[in-house]
């Protein structure tokens, strides 16, 4: 079960962004990651190199970014004028702002934090190499089985696969990575299907059990926890098929735009879809089963839940 940060609210983190020691990048997905796991990537070195003119770019840009700091990508466009770009799906976007997403690739910015949603971008200073590739592989692997396991062998396969995105330097090292980690890590076979996790971690231990009070609980999950993220994992556990609908055509969704799975006890039930109308919250629920548990607790857990919610985006 998820961990619930005290008195966090809606935009606390981008708020303290500057002041934890955190980093926004790619990993085996993007998003916000500890500074030491970030360093572990670094200096990472992409696929495609550049010409000398984009170099050149690179180096003028990085200069500007240097002598303002935090610096957003409007300032960009304004000083260079690079002009628009087409974009991996097809569309236009400012190739100032393309050209400071690879330099954050390639570990030449960082972001500093966001205005308004929009990505703010500073020098970042330079990593050595580790000596022994294999060493960092190995910690960002464990790092990813400590997040997402329990993981069947074809999860755990695909996860380490998907650190070609992030280390790119070491996309031949992976599959090596991989037959290291199945050697080292704890694990058993549950009909038919071999499971991994931390080797330190005893899964019949008395705390990996849902105490009694969590047995009342309601949770709802947002769609990339680490609950759920495994979506090979979730069906085997729950026996029903979960989706991010955000990008499916609405006439085609299933079950809503963004819909947060329904955590009862120790079992996810069903999804929730929130909307805030006027000054209050509105939540559409729907079951796996085709309908609520008729359990009273089941109700007053899930009131809690939702007062939980308004909290945290600040609704009275």
């Amino acid at each position: 079960m998820r961990h619930r940060v005290r008195n966090y609210r809606a935009g606390d983190l981008e708020r303290l962004y500057p002041k934890l020691a955190i980093e926004e990048d790619f990993f085996v997905n993007y998003g916000f990651l500890p500074s030491a796991t970030h360093a572990l990537m670094h200096p990472r070195i992409a696929r495609k190199k550049w010409s000398k003119s984009r170099q050149a770019k690179a180096n003028a840009l990085l200069e500007f970014v240097r002598a303002r700091g935090a610096t957003h990508p409007r300032e960009v466009d304004a000083h260079f004028q690079h002009g628009k770009v087409r974009n991996w799906f097809g569309g236009s976007t400012n190739a100032s702002t393309q050209l400071l997403d690879e330099m954050h690739f390639r570990g030449l910015l960082r972001i500093a934090g966001r205005q308004g949603g929009t990505r703010l971008y500073a020098a970042r200073a330079p990593t050595e190499a580790d000596s022994n590739p294999q060493r960092s592989l190995d910690a960002l692997v464990d790092v990813i089985v400590r997040k997402y396991a329990p993981l069947p062998e074809r999860s755990l396969s695909e996860l380490v696969s998907k650190l070609r995105n992030g280390t790119p330097q070491w996309a031949l090292e992976c599959r090596p990575a991989l037959h290291r980690a199945r050697a080292r890590l704890g694990s058993a076979e549950v009909d038919g299907m071999r499971w991994y996790w931390p080797i330190d971690e005893n899964p019949a231990a008395r705390k990996w059990r849902a105490d009694d009070g969590a047995q009342h609980h309601v949770r709802l999950l947002a769609p990339f926890d680490p609950l759920v993220w495994d979506r090979r994992r979730f069906e085997f556990f729950w026996n029903w098929s979960y989706r991010f609908e955000a990008y499916t055509p609405p006439a085609k969704r299933l079950r809503g735009y963004y819909a947060l799975p329904l955590l009862w006890r120790d079992h996810v039930i069903g999804w929730a879809n929130l909307s805030v109308v006027g000054n209050g919250l509105n939540a559409e629920l729907g079951f796996s089963s085709g309908s609520a548990p008729r359990d009273r607790d089941f109700k007053r857990a899930l009131d809690e839940e939702l007062s939980s919610m308004r909290d945290f985006l600040g609704i009275t």
